[in-house]
């Protein structure tokens, strides 16, 4: 699989790079597009992905339970992810808009099932890397901090208590347009939390050096001011560092 985005940064000061984790309906990918808003820099959701390729998985009718057909899907699939005209996500599956069919019911059954078999995982990882790499992005997912960019300049993990995701996701997918009982988004995020967080591969789990960030109750806004304070310090810091190494000279401290 094939993964690409139009970021362009400039090879003497990439900019920040910023993983934002988090479980099924924190508000990951609410935040991660803000913020990306806000410092002027690239948005990717990973997740999109993984998506894209449940999506192919289910057109050809390759079972989930058939890992060696799925990881063949993952290794030839070409996914490309492209900002729209607002800073959104234009996914197109071998050169297919599908962006609007990502998010579909039939999709979420599936995509944690597809995403912790660890051929697919290893498929994509230097895909996921070779994007972070670039700098002036922000990459939300589930192991963005841990596995995918472990040396990520801010790591957020996001969570809040099941009723509000629940809650979140409901509103989510009854704009989208899709008719859905509010226990199947219950089951489906109870089930996606058990397999993102047990997987063997990659499990769904905050970074040491992550900040982690209660969003229950909160606004989108709070949250995303919250996340936009912790980054603005963040890259502050690096700023004053770089600013206070390269004022010394070469004449090397030895303490």
């Amino acid at each position: 699989m094939y993964a690409s985005n139009s970021v362009r940064a400039d090879e003497s000061d990439p900019g920040p790079v910023i993983a934002i984790d988090g479980p099924a309906g924190a508000g990951k990918s609410t935040v991660a597009k803000a913020i990306a808003k806000m410092f002027r820099i690239a948005y990717v959701s990973t997740g999109l992905i993984y998506r894209a390729l449940t999506l192919k998985m289910l057109r050809l009718g390759v079972n989930v339970s058939e890992t060696q057909s799925v990881v063949r899907l993952a290794r030839t699939t070409q996914v490309s992810i492209l900002p729209d005209d607002e800073g959104e996500c234009c996914v197109f599956l071998d050169g297919e808009d599908v962006t609007g069919e990502l998010t579909s019911p039939e999709v979420g059954a599936y995509v944690s099932q597809v995403a912790e078999i660890a051929g697919v995982r290893d498929a994509l990882l230097d895909i996921q890397r070779a994007i972070g790499n670039k700098g002036s992005v922000v990459m939300d997912g589930r192991d963005i901090g841990t596995v995918v960019m472990p040396d990520a300049d801010v790591k957020i993990f996001l969570m809040a208590d099941l009723d509000e995701r629940v809650r979140r996701r409901v509103i989510q997918t009854r704009e989208r347009g899709y008719d859905v009982v509010e226990q199947t988004i219950v089951n489906e995020i109870m089930h996606r939390d058990k397999v993102d967080s047990e997987r063997a591969v990659a499990p769904l789990k905050p970074a040491p050096d992550s900040i982690m960030i209660d969003t229950t109750g909160k606004t989108p806004e709070q949250t995303i001011n919250e996340v936009a304070g912790v980054v603005s310090t963040v890259i502050s810091k690096a700023k004053e560092a770089k600013n206070g190494s390269d004022n010394k000279g070469d004449t090397p401290c030895f303490t």
